[in-house]
């Protein structure tokens, strides 16, 4: 990795460096909260999702590095735009592929698409935000490399998913993939982007049946073919 790549990972000011042992912690912790609230039935998520998400922000306020270093500016975002186009080919070529195999199932207007999808979109963002800011940061600081660090940090993702068979390997070669990218481009908008148009190709090309619609957890062992279409937020 070039120097002039390299500098775009540096802090906008300086921080204390934690220790390993602190980075062990956040990790551990939050970690479990996060298979908690996956594995909590929907009714009782409430309470561990709030508490999950305090302590992330909390984690995340108290070690900020700057928005740089976060990927929330725009100065490399030219740079990683192609990945949004490379994750819109990849789309329309599932999508012709599942029309032809009669398994696409997308909504049938733009409003309905947006009131269906809208909650993924944002969700994907968080999703991402977690991997490349919370999870990522303290995986470089305890393995040996960027590549050792983004797979551990891909690993724990795609952990997350089981028992969803589907989304398991999905996710982590996508963790893997985005994070290595993360640590290039440094542009977290690109990434959930491309995140969210792979993830929806996947749910609208896929049979609910066969991946559950996109539910991970008790909400996958749980699922029911009867019931909406509707994605399974936040148990995703």
């Amino acid at each position: 990795m070039d120097s002039a790549t390299t500098a775009v990972f540096e802090p906008e000011r300086s921080v204390i460096a934690p220790s390993k042992r602190r980075d062990f912690v956040e990790v551990s912790v939050g970690y479990a909260l996060i298979v908690v609230v996956i594995w909590t039935p929907r009714t009782w998520q409430k309470l561990p999702y709030l508490v999950a998400a305090a302590f992330i922000v909390l984690v995340v306020t108290r070690s900020f590095a700057g928005w740089t270093a976060m990927g929330l500016r725009t100065v490399n975002l030219a740079r990683s735009i192609w990945l949004v186009g490379v994750a819109l080919v990849a789309a329309a070529v599932a999508a012709i592929v599942a029309s032809r195999m009669r398994t696409l199932h997308a909504p049938a207007t733009p409003i309905l698409f947006i009131e269906r999808y809208m909650g993924y979109i944002i969700f994907a963002f968080v999703q991402q935000f977690l991997l490349q800011d919370f999870f990522l940061p303290r995986m470089l600081r305890l393995t040996q490399s960027p590549q050792s660090g983004a797979f551990a940090t891909a690993a724990v993702f795609s952990l997350a998913h089981l028992p969803n068979p589907i989304l398991t390997v999905v996710t982590l070669v996508w963790g893997f993939a985005a994070c290595l990218l993360f640590l290039r481009y440094r542009s977290l908008y690109t990434l959930a982007i491309a995140h969210a148009i792979l993830g929806i190709s996947i749910a609208v090309t896929v049979p609910g049946a066969v991946i559950h619609n996109m539910r991970v957890g008790l909400g996958y062992l749980t699922y029911s073919s009867h019931r909406t279409h509707q994605l399974d937020l936040p148990s995703r």
